[in-house]
């Protein structure tokens, strides 16, 4: 961040720790995605997952 800082083309904005968190979660369920597709993890139906609600 130190680095962005010193380049004056760059224009950084920081984020809450909540929109970090979401991001974190997004990129998780989109590695998850990528693992699905790739028939290297099993998927859940919608089913399965309101039945454990």
């Amino acid at each position: 961040m130190e680095v962005l800082k010193g380049l004056s083309f760059v224009k950084t904005i920081p984020i809450s720790n909540e929109k970090a968190l979401l991001m974190e979660e997004i990129k998780e369920a989109v590695d998850n995605l990528k693992l699905v597709k790739a028939g290297k993890l099993k998927a859940s139906s919608a089913k399965e997952i309101l039945d454990d609600l």
